[in-house]
């Protein structure tokens, strides 16, 4: 495939005008010779091409442009699809623009087969990202990211190969850096080719992602000053070749060898008509202070008010500048701004193709220009660039960032559009500049009936990426003295418990529920902040009233029976629901059109959590899970309960999933479970939620005993939790069940140092954990030797579950394995402890449960009586999907029988279903026991 070049020749050089002009670059041989090495291992015949990470750093003015512009025509010249961008002072707060400069070319120029084959399913995620969509709803930032991957990998599979180039990295948007700095991994494998060129000058909120990319270069060079030989060059090539020794050994003395600075000392010189001998080197430190500092005195004397208002203008505008546009925002008209570019021309200010965009020739320049302009007039005309940027058809995504610079006023349009635009920058993905839109719209400030839907507005748009931003702004929405209207107060209090409980603060999100409940009228408002309580109350590890609220929740279901027996007179339905759920004395009543509680799925939501009470409470099997089929009309989740609809999020969904799972209803779990997978990776949500999707296949994996699928999964699930952040619900989620699955593969060792890795341990969070934390940290104290210590542990495990009446013993199998713990010390209550376990889960009436109990009740009895408990477990096991279970309990049979001939039977068909399983562990013992033929 031939070359393609998706970046203009004009650009930025001048780096000393080294190499802009035809001259070599001074100095800079062994940066440009190993951009041609990577080049070159680039483009190996064959396909063995293979990807670097090329960075350039140093100061400003060093030649790192130049440079890089080097490595472009090298590229180019091999035959490499060139993607270049450059990042842009006065643009950092265009999120995803230097992905758009890099990619937007050249995927508006495929045609449509090929645009289908890059894009695959992730075209209406990343579209919007890359400008080639309008902005649609809100996207989940790591989808954006991962969509972004997605798509460069196909793009460089379609044009290989490629070299992306990003000039002044340091400036680029958080957005696109984020990106690059993932994709800088990946590209290693890909026949890409990464360039990229940055000072030290990165915001401190980038310094990680800086250290990320910067550290993880194949090549890295940094570029260093001039040399007086080098510097002398430079002179006499600008001044003619008499310029003497001690002028040119001046120069580099006053510019310290910086190239730019050379260059534009030289310009000075040139302008002042200096001879360039001994006896003007007097004047050379007040010119290059001059040419360094650049003010406002400076420009007006040099190309004089008019030109400088047209530069003022472009500044503003940053790279890639359109000059109708810089004339509109300077209100300058076509003679007046061509002669203003001619001049700017001239005193090598800008440069760029005749009739097309422009750019400044140094960076340096730009931001001198920029800073020059007298506060007042940089903030009038950054209201004008705002507007002309907007009526010029680039949108509210670029226009926010002029709109940031403005004074507040008051102004109600400009909040309206601030707004606007945080909505757009959350449809492509970028909530962070969102938030900055939302922020300078309060500051404005907003009309005061107004405050409070803003506040809220910021507060949703970090509920994904920054939950203390959402909790502090949501509680300001809610104490603002106008207030949201009745029901944006009630999603916006249901925000903040979402928003709480994501931090770990699961108690508090259920007391701002009941809180606010306590205070709304009655009707579907207050009904669904009432279930909401419910819903983070059952997500509590601890609850003192455990019991009483499991009573409470069984109350209101009846309540809510109650309304709709009586909605077929819509009168009565009124009456009925103004006496149950207004409360006593309180007065009047919702309307008929308010007893319409099933639009927002309350009855399915509390038929979910009254099935999610039964299941952990280990009560019939059948009871619960006919609670659960009242939840899927048709067999299918509702839309208020979809995975990715935002009434109640995706909590409820995955805990009507989990309490099939534990009633041994895979094939219902496994419809769920997959279901979420593929919605959240078609909406593009590859954050917390496609995690806990993960989360969840895995342990439906192991509860199946596809003991490597589980692995795999809960691998992804535990990445995702580690780059949201430790500490989440998530994160100690996806470490339990992990090590769980290692231990259960026979790699205990590695299960020990992964929870010691990941802390896990006491102290707990506030939220239940899959598997229940306590009881798994007990279980790996005594599968390590501590039996006093996991003995401690399970009892203390147990306390706290009997107290808020769990008693589900798959979840949470604690008596059995206190059981083994205290059995060497304790036979007799070992035994009483796994009877009770027994009973339990005979209770529940779920084969799995029960077969798993009578396993470890074996463990504590002589071998006779342990054959049977073994015998019966297997029947009960082998009728349910537990197939791991099943092996074990196999061999635990296999090893109980002794030297009868059952036991070979049992230890092989355990062996068999142990390697089935990935279970290494427990097939090396049964083939061990086997061997040796003595088992016992």
């Amino acid at each position: 495939m031939g070359a393609t070049v998706a970046e203009g020749e004009s650009g930025a050089g001048g780096d000393g005008g080294a190499g802009e002009d035809g001259c070599p670059l001074h100095e800079r041989e062994v940066e440009i010779r190993s951009a041609g090495q990577a080049v070159g291992a680039l483009t190996r015949p064959a396909g063995a091409g293979t990807g670097e990470l090329l960075v350039y750093t140093g100061a400003a003015g060093l030649g790192k442009t130049a440079v890089l512009t080097e490595a472009r025509r090298e590229a180019r010249r091999a035959g490499c699809t060139v993607l270049f961008a450059r990042g842009g002072e006065r643009q950092r707060h265009e999120p995803f623009r230097v992905v758009r400069q890099l990619v937007q070319p050249v995927l508006a120029a495929l045609s449509d087969e090929e645009r289908a084959q890059v894009f695959g399913p992730w075209e209406d995620i990343v579209g919007p990202a890359v400008g080639l969509l309008p902005p649609g709803g809100q996207l989940d930032p790591q989808g954006v990211r991962d969509g972004l991957d997605f798509v460069l990998t196909r793009l460089v599979q379609l044009r290989s190969p490629v070299a992306v180039i990003v000039d002044d990295l340091h400036w680029a948007d958080p957005e696109s850096l984020g990106w690059l700095a993932g994709f800088a991994v990946r590209a290693r494998e890909l026949p890409a080719l990464l360039v990229l060129a940055c000072r030290d000058e990165f915001p401190d909120d980038a310094l990680t992602l800086q250290r990320g990319l910067v550290g993880r270069a194949d090549r890295r060079h940094e570029l260093r000053p001039l040399q007086p030989a080098s510097v002398a060059h430079l002179v006499r090539a600008a001044l003619g070749a008499e310029a003497e020794d001690a002028f040119c050994r001046h120069v580099w003395a006053v510019t310290a060898g910086n190239p730019y600075e050379t260059t534009a000392l030289l310009r000075e010189v040139a302008d002042q008509r200096l001879d360039p001998v001994e006896e003007s080197t007097g004047q050379l430190r007040e010119l290059a202070a001059g040419a360094r500092g650049m003010t406002l005195r400076h420009w007006l004397d040099k190309i004089g008010p008019t030109t400088l208002q047209f530069a003022w203008a472009a500044s503003m505008l940053g790279t890639d500048i359109r000059p109708d546009l810089a004339a509109v925002v300077c209100a300058q008209g076509p003679e007046t701004a061509d002669q203003s570019i001619r001049e700017l021309r001239r005193h090598g200010v800008l440069t760029g193709t005749p009739g097309g965009r422009l750019e400044f020739v140094h960076p340096l320049i730009a931001t001198s220009v920029y800073q020059s302009m007298p506060p007042a007039v940089r903030t009038g005309m950054h209201g004008v660039a705002a507007v002309e940027t907007e009526n010029a058809g680039l949108g509210l995504l670029t226009a926010s960032r002029h709109l940031l610079e403005t004074l507040p006023e008051g102004d109600g349009a400009i909040v309206g559009k601030l707004r606007r635009a945080a909505r757009e920058h959350l449809a492509i993905g970028a909530p962070e500049a969102a938030q900055r839109c939302l922020r300078r719209a309060i500051s404005e400030p907003p009309a005061d009936e107004d405050r409070a839907v803003v506040l809220y507005e910021l507060g949703c748009s970090a509920l994904l990426t920054d939950p203390a931003t959402t909790v502090n702004q949501l509680r300001l929405a809610l104490a603002d003295p106008y207030g949201p209207g009745p029901e944006l107060r009630v999603d916006a209090t249901f925000r903040l418990a979402q928003a709480l409980a994501h931090s770990n603060r699961v108690g508090e999100a259920a007391a701002v529920c009941a809180e606010e409940a306590a205070r709304t009228e009655p009707g579907p408002g207050r009904l669904r902040l009432e279930v909401a309580h419910f819903m983070f109350a059952a997500f509590q590890s601890e609850d003192a009233d455990g019991r009483g609220r499991s009573r409470r929740l069984a109350d209101f279901a009846q309540m809510l029976d109650m309304i709709g027996l009586a909605f077929t007179d819509a009168g009565a339905a009124a009456g009925v629901a103004a006496d149950v759920a207004a409360g006593p004395g309180t007065g009047g009543g919702p309307t008929p059109d308010e007893v319409l509680f099933e639009r927002d799925g309350l009855a399915h939501a509390v038929a979910v959590l009254r099935c999610w009470d039964l299941t952990l409470r280990g009560a019939d099997r059948a009871e619960a899970i006919a609670l659960a089929e009242s939840a899927l009309p048709g067999g299918r989740l509702p839309r208020s309960l979809g995975w990715t609809n935002t009434t109640w999020g995706f909590e409820l969904p995955g805990i009507l999933g989990i309490s099939y799972l534990y009633a041994d209803r895979v094939d219902r779990a496994e419809e769920l479970f997959t279901e979420a997978v593929r919605a959240y990776e078609v909406a593009g949500w590859s954050g917390g939620h496609l995690g806990f999707a993960h989360l969840l296949t895995g342990m439906l994996r192991f509860r199946c005993g596809a003991l490597a699928e589980a692995e795999d999964y809960l691998r992804r699930a535990l990445r995702i939790a580690e780059r949201i952040g430790p500490g989440t619900p998530l994160h100690w989620d996806a470490v339990g069940a992990l090590a769980e699955t290692l231990a259960a593969r026979g790699q205990l060792a590695e299960a020990l140092e992964l929870t010691r890795t990941h802390a896990f341990g006491p102290p707990y969070p506030t939220v239940m954990v899959l598997p229940d934390a306590p009881t798994l940290y007990g279980r790996l104290l005594l599968a390590r030797g501590d039996a006093p210590g996991a003995a401690a542990t399970l009892t203390a495990a147990g306390a706290a579950l009997d107290a808020r009446g769990w008693r589900n013993t798959v979840w949470a199998p604690w008596l059995g394995h206190l059981a083994r713990a205290i059995a060497p010390d304790q036979p007799d209550r070992a035994r009483d402890l796994a009877g009770e376990a027994v009973r339990r889960a005979r209770e529940s009436g779920t084969d799995s449960a029960v077969g798993s109990a009578l396993r470890l009740c074996a463990a504590v009895h002589d071998r006779p009586r342990a054959a049977e408990l073994l015998a019966e477990a297997v029947r009960h096991l082998e009728r349910s999907p537990a197939r791991y279970e099943h092996a074990i309990a196999l061999v635990d049979l296999g090893e109980a029988l002794g030297t009868a001939p059952a036991a070979r039977t049992a230890l092989a068909r355990g062996l068999e279903l142990a390697t089935h399983c990935g279970a290494d562990g427990l097939a090396a013992r049964a083939g061990e026991l086997l061997r040796t033929g003595a088992p016992g």
